[in-house]
């Protein structure tokens, strides 16, 4: 038991009428298989290719741990020339992973190499692509980005294990207060409902990406990672729409952002029992 979860639709292609009306609008998941066939990025982003053009650059790692009570969220553990990093991932778990490489800084020439899906929806953030890399057995925790884009996943290289959410579910998967991320003591993959029992039953949906897949990612949906294979992702962002939505965006950034930080090193481990209490509690009640 635990879970329920159902596969994400699949398609080759998908025109901007079908697009909109089945999956931007009503905002549910996608895989779309054939959008980037068309990418020199596609075949042209190899491992080597990579490391020829950023390979001496030094990068900031993270491991699969959510967060010190004491640091804010997504602090590094280590650094290593992108280069080495990348022989690291292709000869052998590790949990070490790059979270949101602005690679593009770098190597401006790589943005020949990839195409906003314009033909799908507006609202792109240009200056916003990033790039995430990971060894088989990286996790990225279960989360949902603050700053509530769509995003249009892209990955290269292998596989990626990815279970999905909305963000109606957020009492239920034990949403800490201030936060767009969840208590770390429970295995989403494989999650214990007797010591979690608001878990039971959540809906949810589940995909493995492979090599040029595609996934669409509404606005506010919770998302939990797994690298199959030591490989590595393109995030493209766009804004959502509604004025509500981009209001609860400035709102995330300041609240879920700024002041749980500085909570957190105000107040350390007290402020960190304090929420997990909390979150307990309204998952409790949500399922009453």
């Amino acid at each position: 038991m635990g879970f329920k979860l159902a596969p994400v639709d699949v398609v080759d292609t998908i025109s901007r009428e079908d697009f909109v009306k089945h999956y931007l609008k009503p905002r549910r998941p996608l895989v779309i298989k054939g959008l980037t066939k068309d990418w020199p990025a596609r075949d042209k982003w190899t491992p080597e290719y990579l490391k020829q053009v950023v390979g001496d650059r030094t990068v900031p790692l993270y491991n699969n741990a959510k967060a010190d009570p004491t640091k804010p969220i997504n602090s590094s553990v280590a650094e290593m020339k992108f280069g080495d990093y990348m022989d690291l991932i292709r000869s052998k778990p590790t949990e070490l992973r790059i979270f949101f490489f602005n690679i593009f800084k770098h190597a401006p020439q790589l943005l020949n190499d990839i195409k906003m899906p314009k033909e799908l929806m507006g609202g792109f953030i240009e200056s916003m692509p990033g790039m995430f890399f990971g060894g088989s057995n990286s996790v990225t925790f279960l989360h949902y980005d603050i700053d509530l884009p769509h995003i249009f996943h892209t990955h290269f290289g292998g596989r990626k294990h990815i279970i999905l959410f909305e963000n109606k579910w957020k009492r239920r998967l034990y949403c800490l207060p201030n936060a767009t991320y969840a208590l770390e003591d429970y295995d989403v993959a494989n999650p214990n409902t007797e010591k979690f029992p608001a878990l039971e039953g959540v809906e949810g949906q589940e995909v493995f990406l492979e090599h040029g897949d595609t996934l669409f990612m509404p606005t506010g949906y919770w998302h939990w990672m797994k690298y199959v294979d030591g490989s590595y992702s393109l995030s493209l962002r766009a804004w959502d729409a509604s004025i509500s939505r981009k209001l609860a965006s400035l709102y995330n950034l300041a609240v879920k952002g700024g002041l749980d930080s500085m909570l957190k090193m105000a107040f350390k481990g007290k402020y960190a029992n304090y929420r997990e209490r909390v979150a307990i509690k309204r998952a409790e009640r949500s399922i009453r």
